[in-house]
């Protein structure tokens, strides 16, 4: 099976640091992004990839290029000329997948260890990993008006978040709009009609590299804790 990484955009809140790096490029714990999504989906027996390119496209190709053979996989570009949106670039991508029966899809920009090979369509056209939702502030607990306990950056249990990994049937492929967002156009489509499942991780680790922060978030936690295994 293939897996699609979305790597084309330009990473503006990461500036300066992207004026010369693609997002996926920029190194955590020592390792740009995408090679960590790489090795992880390689450790669930995915070695075929379709990179969405376009934003210094040559810096991710260069990268793979001499790093295929070594990582054991195969690599398709399909490169965006202008930006399509995440629903667009795919469709940008239809003549590499479009023999295959089901795609993983993933954005460029995060790391999670989310059990990919668990994820079934279940008779739908895609499925969402779901990781449960994280408070990105830290809450104080309350009997009545008084403070009794506060609480730093809680997990939000009862809430499920789109960790941006995707189980795709190919069937998918002829619904897509040449541009546009996947989660504002056909995921909102598939929805209505009930053929979007949503399949919950709540152990997965999910760190979205936004900011400076994030980096230094990720590195430590890459660093401190047994995420990947020996990989």
């Amino acid at each position: 099976m293939k897996a699609v990484i979305l790597a084309g955009g330009y990473g503006k809140r990461l500036r300066p640091m992207t004026d010369n790096l693609p997002k996926p490029l920029v190194e955590v714990a020592g390792r740009p992004i995408i090679d960590w999504q790489v090795r992880w989906l390689k450790s669930h027996g995915i070695d075929s990839y379709v990179m969405l390119v376009g934003y210094l496209k040559e810096k991710i190709i260069d990268y793979f290029d001499s790093r295929k053979d070594e990582l054991g996989i195969t690599i398709d570009y399909s490169v965006e000329h202008e930006p399509l949106g995440t629903a667009g670039a795919l469709k940008n991508a239809e003549k590499y997948l479009r023999n295959e029966d089901a795609f993983f899809m993933l954005n460029g920009d995060n790391i999670t260890n989310i059990e990919v090979s668990n994820m079934k369509l279940h008779g739908c056209m895609a499925a969402i990993a779901l990781v449960p939702l994280k408070s990105t502030y830290g809450i104080t607990h309350l009997e009545g008006d008084r403070i009794i306990k506060f609480e730093e950056k809680p997990i939000l249990k009862d809430y499920w978040m789109n960790s941006g990994v995707y189980l795709m049937s190919s069937k998918i492929l002829s619904t897509l709009p040449s541009a546009g967002n996947l989660e504002s156009t056909t995921f909102v489509e598939l929805s209505k009609s009930k053929s979007l499942i949503g399949i919950k991780f709540p152990n997965a680790y999910f760190k979205g590299v936004d900011s400076v922060k994030d980096m230094e978030e990720a590195s430590a936690d890459l660093k401190t804790k047994h995420i990947f295994g020996d990989i």
